[in-house]
Parts: C-alpha cells; structure tokens; sequence
C-alpha cells in the first residue's frame, strides 16, 4: 500500500517548493537555480539575462556563458533563445549538442548530480522538454528529438534512450506517472506512483510523430513506432508495431530478407 507521505508526487514536491516556507529568493534557488550558494545565484541570473537574446549575439553570448551552468558541457554546444534551465549544474551535455529555440532542460532531482546526460551529437528540436523531477534521463550519442516532444523521468522511473535513436515530433516517454490506486480514502494524485522500472529505447529505434510510450516498457534496437501509437508492452528488436494499443505489424528481419 502506497505511503502518501514518503512517494509524494513530484507535482506536489514542487508546488511545495514555490509556495512553502522562507524567504521568495531561497525558494528560487532551490526550484530554479538548485543551489543556495551567492556566486551560482549571481552567475545564473547573469547568464538569463541572454536567454532570449536572438540573433548571432545572443547565440554568441550564451556559447560563451551558459557552459559553465552545467555540470559538464562539451565544445561546440548550441543553445537558441528561449531555452528554460532548471538545475543546470545536474544536467550534462555532450560535444555539439544542439538546443533549439524554447527547449527545457529540468534536472530537479535532489537524489543525483547526474540527472539529465545528453550524449555528443544529439539534436533537441523547437520545445523539446528533458523533465528528470525525481527521475533520471539519459539520451545516447547522434539521437535526434522532435518539435514538442516530452522526455519525462518522475519517482525514480528512469528514460533510458540508446544512440541513434529517432524520436518524432509530439511524442512522450512518460517514465513514471502510473499511480497506485488501492485506497479510496486518498486522493489518487496523492497515493504516490509506482515503480515500473522507466522506459528504455534501444539503439537505431525509431518513434514515428505523436507516439506515446507508457512507463515499464522497452523498445527493441531498431523497431518502428508507427505515428500515433500508444506503445504499453516491449517491443521486440526490428519489430514495427502501431495502434492504440500498439501491436505487431511485422518484423524487418523478415522484410528485408525477401
């Protein structure tokens, strides 16, 4: 039985941290800036005063500052205007890293200094959000995200993405999310959430537009998610599945030895 007290929500954690106790700036080091020491404070603001600074300046500023927010940041890292930083300082990029306009990088987990890791060459599209509140999120080397897709790792649940992996526009690896629901005396978003063991895509995958991904699942090296599918079991290797639930279409093996 769930423990509301001890699996709280991340939602509830981090309304806790807006509006709770002490003073407005300690509660913004702790949600945003992720440490209470002056120096990262006064560095962090100077470095958000180009966060939407477009154009080549602004492109040419953040080059300049923002690697120093992270807790490591390869060479040649692109961040365009818009970008949202939370806890910069657990969020690790590799070399060429691309940020484009309006992405969000979230690395509240208090449990790890290694909360999002973004391997080299990895291409984030427009309003990509990376979201590790109490969760881990791992993306491998040459994988590209699509506009607005959601990468979400809560209570422990991690996301767990190979190389090479292609990941459409719309989609959403939720790594946690699936509540217990046994008490009826408790609010469900309340009962904390369950410990499905996350999401892991293995290498050469490849999620087709607006694919959703339910936590406790793996998907196979080099299968296809057709667009819109809701994948809620494995996926074999060099399988394609679709639908809602997804199923087996059929095996690539088999395709191409014909």
């Amino acid at each position: 039985m769930a423990n509301p007290s001890q699996d709280q929500p991340a939602n509830l954690k981090t309304h806790q941290m807006a509006t709770g106790g002490g003073s407005a700036l300690r509660r913004y080091q702790d949600l945003i800036v992720g440490s209470r020491s002056w120096g990262r404070l006064i560095y962090f603001e100077l470095c958000m005063l180009f966060a939407n600074c477009r154009g080549a300046l602004g492109l040419f500023l953040r080059k300049l500052l923002w690697p120093r927010l992270f807790g490591s940041c390869g060479g040649g890292v692109m961040f365009a205007a818009g970008v949202v930083l939370r806890h910069p300082g657990r969020i690790h990029l590799g070399q060429r890293v691309v940020v484009s306009e309006g992405c969000i990088l979230d690395g509240r987990c208090p449990d790890t200094e290694r909360a999002v890791v973004v391997g080299d060459d990895v291409n984030l599209a427009n309003e990509v959000m990376l979201s590790a509140k109490q969760g881990y999120i791992e993306i491998g080397p040459r994988c590209g995200l699509g506009a607005r897709v959601i990468v979400h790792s809560v209570a422990h649940n991690p996301v767990v993405i190979g190389p090479d992996v292609v990941i459409g526009p719309l989609c959403y690896l939720a790594g946690g999310g699936n509540y217990h629901t046994d008490r009826l005396d408790v609010p469900i978003g309340q009962q904390g959430i369950k410990d499905m063991g996350g999401i892991k895509v293995e290498e050469g995958a490849w999620l087709g537009a607006g694919v959703y991904v339910l936590d406790g699942v793996s998907v196979g090296s080099g299968a296809i998610a057709a667009a819109g599918a809701v994948v809620a079991a494995d996926v074999p290797a060099l399988a394609v599945v679709g639908g809602l639930p997804a199923k087996l279409i059929k095996m690539r093996a088999k395709e191409d030895s014909t």
